[in-house]
């Protein structure tokens, strides 16, 4: 395994902004490395390892530095919800790897055309987000009651989705919290701290098959850990830098142009 440098850059780029708004990293990238010509099994469990420990240290460093309280003795709001955001994630991203990469064994065809048009889905809802965020804002002053069921359907949604494609994870999550009634500023820290925490899941369901004659890859993962690890790292001090804004418009629109390439590149060329 060597460091390949367009993927540390990449990776420190997505990762930097998966921290500072809670979606990015896996659903960016993922697509990225597929562009260049690597396979399902070389980049999900890589992608999985590293956002076990990204998403952790961007937790941890938005406790320190106080854009979130997370309490455990007793539980917080947030905890709670973190938890509850990892438990039936993690119930749903082992049913997708067992059924993607060791039951049935989907085509590689279908795992990429199935990432192309989530990452593209995923696109549009952050622009409509970014044309609706005065209608959600009144929104939020409105909800008063949070909807446990519309957490379960996206948690289990957003853990299904990691399974298969390492993304999709964050976007699904921060809407499911828009729409649950629950939604804050500090979400994006809640959503780290529950995708690293199901991300332990899909790395361990990853090894119980490569156990049985699945053959993992992980080429990738110096490559995905370095660019991520610094990213995670300097995310806090992004955040001051430069406004959510530029995030928000970057996002959408670089995964509607990767969802697009990945869709060209598997039935036009």
């Amino acid at each position: 395994m060597e460091l390949i440098l367009v993927v540390i850059i990449i990776s420190f780029l997505l990762a930097s902004i998966d921290s500072a708004t809670g979606m990015g990293f896996g659903t960016g990238l993922s697509p990225f490395l597929f562009l260049l010509g690597y396979n399902s099994l070389q980049v999900v469990p890589a992608l999985l390892i590293a956002q076990t420990i990204s998403g952790m240290m961007s937790a941890y460093f938005d406790h320190i530095f106080e854009n979130i309280n997370f309490s455990f003795a007793p539980p917080n709001d947030a905890t709670k919800y973190a938890f509850l955001f990892a438990i039936i994630g993690c119930l749903s991203i082992t049913f997708s790897i067992f059924l993607a990469y060791y039951a049935i064994k989907f085509p590689e065809v279908i795992i990429k055309t199935y990432i192309a048009v989530l990452v593209f889905i995923m696109g549009i809802i952050g622009i409509l987000r970014l044309k609706m965020s005065k209608r959600i804002k009144q929104m939020k002053h409105k909800q008063n009651k949070v909807h446990p069921r519309l957490l379960l359907i996206f948690s289990a949604i957003a853990g299904f989705n990691k399974g298969i494609t390492s993304g999709g994870y964050g976007p699904v999550i921060t809407l499911g919290q828009i729409f649950s009634g629950i939604y804050e500023k500090s979400a994006r820290a809640i959503v780290a701290f529950s995708e690293s925490l199901v991300s332990i899941v899909g790395t361990i369901s990853f090894l119980l098959i490569s156990s049985v004659g699945v053959k993992i890859d992980l080429v990738l993962l110096p490559s995905i850990f370095t660019g991520g690890f610094f990213g995670a790292l300097i995310a806090p001090y992004v955040v001051r830098v430069l406004p959510n804004k530029v995030w928000r418009i970057f996002i959408p629109l670089y995964a509607l142009i990767l969802g697009i390439l990945i869709l060209i590149n598997l039935f036009l060329i």
